[in-house]
């Protein structure tokens, strides 16, 4: 539903794409059945390609799905998962030592004794250094092997191993085993142990807590704005003419933060043909239908009701206001690695004409809009839109003649801005 959407572009604005990637994530993790944590990196990273092809200039959806894919390998990381993985090996290895202490005993008593004895070849006897039972004073120290022949030897000589009798000893045979040797039996089935189940109730609590950072997330999606506002006493003062463009609850909640402490002056560029109606109405305080425009509790009292002086100019009035400007203010759809970024269409119009009066120009934007996207072919990030609102077809002649071409957005390189104001 939400692929549609976005191809559709029912969905536009960028926090009302990221508040939808991030709900929808949150139904992918509580849903999706894992194993491990590598899973479930895996299946995120398919949902977010899928979403990221349906509306590839959305930058907003590709930087939730990897803040949701930091926050399952931060997650992952965790000590818990180290210390379920060190048990696991050692029930590996006890399982392993208990399969070869029973093998071993079925190979206990396979080899027959062999009784040492010694040969006397012409009265001399060669005794092999280190075997003999007795020490260099000649103390008994073990009691001799018994003899299996005769032996020419007298009682208490020195039982003693030639090399001859090493060579006629029969080797041993492997496969004689006595009758009381145990008989090696197959190993039993494996039962489900103990880290099992505990490797099943830590993935539990691994994507609890994944649920949780994604609940942070929205959150952080809702207060975005207020957080940004809390800083407009830094940066706005009195008796200051502040120069806006396009509606913006960011741009607009910033105003109304310092309204509530300062007297200014706002010049509300009306940003036609794509964002004049809702430049009216944030003049104005008529609600619309746009759920970032204007559709919240914020305009409800518009900055007139303050006793802020709004003034709503057009477009080819910027340069000519621009010198009695102390600040322009901008909202924006992304930023980009660069330090640029992508806003309405105009935005660079006003932020070149700041540029040459020497106005500082201040952009308001949450930390979910920072994209690590370098625009090296800045114009495949540019979205048009509906050409008719440059020109009608039905009453006029220009579209036999002429492609019209509508920019929803403009690039503003880095060059041209001041100061990025973000909530964190």
């Amino acid at each position: 539903m939400v692929f549609s959407l976005l191809k559709r572009r029912q969905i536009r604005q960028s926090h009302s794409c990221a508040v939808a990637t991030v709900y929808l994530l949150m139904r992918v993790v509580s849903t999706h059945r894992v194993s491990s944590p590598e899973q479930l990196i895996e299946r995120v990273q398919q949902v977010g390609r899928l979403i990221v092809a349906a509306q590839p200039r959305e930058m907003v959806v590709g930087n939730i799905v990897r803040r949701v894919l930091g926050l399952i390998r931060d997650e992952s990381e965790d000590s818990r998962f180290k210390e379920l993985t060190s048990q696991k090996g050692s029930h590996q290895q006890q399982q392993q030592h208990k399969s070869l202490t029973q093998s071993s005993r079925g190979h206990v008593g396979t080899r027959s004794r062999h009784t040492p004895h010694s040969r006397r070849r012409g009265g001399n006897n060669q005794e092999i250094k280190g075997l003999s039972p007795f020490d260099a004073n000649g103390r008994y120290l073990s009691r001799p092997a018994l003899m299996t022949h005769p032996s020419f030897s007298g009682v208490m000589s020195t039982p003693v191993i030639s090399m001859f009798n090493l060579l006629s000893e029969p080797e041993p045979e492997e496969t004689a085993q006595p009758e009381s040797s145990p008989v090696v039996s197959e190993p039993e089935p494996e039962q489900p142990s103990e880290g099992d189940d505990a490797e099943a109730s830590d993935i539990k609590d691994f994507k609890a807590e994944v649920l949780d950072g994604i609940t942070e997330i929205v959150d952080e999606l809702h207060q975005v704005d207020d957080q940004i506002a809390a800083y407009a006493l830094e940066h706005i003062h009195s008796n200051e003419i502040i120069l806006t463009y396009e509606s913006s609850v960011s741009v607009q909640k910033f105003l109304l933060k310092a309204a509530a402490r300062r007297k200014f002056t706002v010049i509300h560029v009306e940003s036609y043909p794509n964002s004049h109606k809702d430049s009216h109405a944030a003049v104005t305080g008529t609600l619309t239908g746009d759920e970032e425009g204007l559709a919240t509790d914020s305009f409800q009292k518009p900055l007139i009701a303050l006793g802020i002086t709004v003034i709503l100019i057009p477009d080819s009035a910027v340069f000519a206001l621009m010198s009695r400007v102390n600040k322009v203010i901008l909202g924006t759809h992304s930023v980009l690695a660069n330090g640029g970024l992508v806003a309405a269409a105009g935005s660079r119009v006003v932020a070149s004409a700041a540029k040459v009066h020497k106005t500082p120009v201040v952009v308001v934007s949450g930390i979910y809009k920072l994209s690590p996207v370098y625009p090296f072919d800045y114009e495949a990030l540019i979205e048009y839109g509906d050409a008719s609102a440059v020109a009608d077809y039905m009453h006029s002649d220009v579209a036999e003649k002429v492609d019209v071409m509508n920019p929803l957005y403009d690039y503003v390189p880095p060059e041209l801005v001041d100061l990025y104001i973000t909530n964190v």
